[in-house]
């Protein structure tokens, strides 16, 4: 495999692959994002699809919240390098 020269994205590799580990095993996974207010919301769920539209990452969670890639802060209690706070 070569690295991807596909439309930048917003979630490094290696986050992808972690997230799609999440997705394909439907194991519970503790998010820790950012809401549309500025709040920091702690929720456990699990990774029902990771997708890009318009050129923006989004993680779909198993009880429908769909948050954009870049107000997640911690996956796991692993910080997401390149996260603005």
């Amino acid at each position: 495999m070569t690295a991807s020269s596909a439309s930048p994205s917003a979630a490094s590799g290696e986050v992808l692959n972690r997230l799609r580990e999440y997705a394909s095993s439907a194991r519970l996974v503790e998010v820790v994002y950012r809401d549309s207010a500025g709040q920091i919301c702690i929720v456990h769920d699990v990774v029902r699809d990771i997708f890009s539209r318009a050129g923006q990452d989004f993680i779909l969670l198993g009880r429908g919240t769909m948050l954009p890639f870049e107000r997640v802060l911690m996956l796991n209690g692993q910080q997401i390098s390149g996260t603005a706070g």
